[in-house]
């Protein structure tokens, strides 16, 4: 009796093959899902560390089952795949990261610690009384599993927390409140947290509406995608100084050298670097070897969006 055929999974480079493997009963081969698909075809496509990558060589690739993002984001790839073809994203893999770097936008924006380091290139010392996190009021819009792992960390920091999300719930014993109920909320709470997905329902959430309801002096902090915000409507209250702005997605993306958002006081701009920490790589090893040892047990994939 021959030998099953092994298994192909193709991954973006040979960094993430070395990484990955080797794995009994697997083929590992490099491929990004653009182009013509390597000989044996794979059935689990991996494709680059992008917020929406290519995969126009999938369509025409019939032995692809499966495509397995490394974001948890995937707005931009449903449209590219055949129906036949199934869709996982990278929950589990981002939201230590993410959530580390949302605080960190929340406590430098309010400490001033992005205009100290400016200050540096000046050594000008100009010390000045600055906002505590400590018995702030933060709204999380979004509470996957982003939103949750922000909360678990802001746990830590003597503040009131507040959730939302597409409908009110109770969720590990925090309730969470419905969107249709921002407008009552937005004006009691001193910093925004964005961690929501990007969908029709949530893209230019963040409008004229929203913004003029957070109170004086509130922060508005984005790590889900930078759509969710009206850019436009957003610099209009920045550039007066009514509200801060943290920011680690744009809409645009990336953000122009010439866009006015680099410019403006009060607001912090990190390159969309939420999940891009040494927290990745090994946390999507996990999860690619999971997906392959399900695969080839004849179990159900993980994390299908669609």
């Amino acid at each position: 009796m021959s030998a099953p055929e092994p298994l192909v999974v193709s991954l973006p480079s040979p960094s993430w093959v070395r990484a990955v493997g080797p794995l009994e009963g697997v083929d590992l081969v490099v491929w990004d899902g653009t182009g013509a698909p390597p000989d044996p075809a794979p059935a689990l496509v991996v494709p680059p560390y992008v917020a929406t990558p290519d995969l126009t060589g999938v369509a025409g690739c019939a032995a692809v089952e499966a495509v397995q993002l490394m974001t948890i984001g995937f707005d931009g790839v449903p449209q590219q795949l055949p129906e036949r073809v199934v869709l996982c994203n990278a929950a589990g893999v981002h939201e230590a990261s993410t959530a580390e770097l949302a605080v960190g936008l929340v406590i430098a924006r309010l400490r001033g610690i992005d205009d100290d380091a400016r200050a540096m290139a000046h050594a000008r010392w100009a010390p000045s009384r600055r906002t505590a996190l400590a018995d702030r009021r933060v709204l999380l819009v979004g509470f996957g599993g982003v939103g949750r792992a922000v909360a678990a960390r802001l746990a830590a920091f003597e503040v009131q927390v507040t959730a939302v999300a597409s409908r009110a719930r109770a969720q590990d014993g925090v309730p969470v409140r419905a969107v249709a109920d921002l407008p009552a909320l937005l004006p009691e709470h001193d910093v925004v947290v964005l961690a929501c997905p990007l969908t029709e329902s949530t893209r230019g959430l963040v409008d004229a509406g929203f913004l003029s309801a957070m109170p004086d002096g509130a922060l508005l902090v984005n790590v889900a995608r930078g759509p969710v915000v009206d850019t436009a409507a957003l610099l209009a209250e920045v550039r007066t100084g009514r509200l801060g702005a943290a920011l680690d997605v744009t809409d645009p993306e990336p953000l122009p050298p010439e866009h006015e958002l680099w410019r403006t006081p009060g607001v912090l701009i990190t390159p969309h670097v939420g999940g891009n920490s040494t927290a990745f790589r090994p946390r999507m090893v996990r999860l690619l070897r999971e997906q392959v040892r399900r695969r080839l047990a004849g179990e159900g994939w993980l994390n299908v969006v669609r």
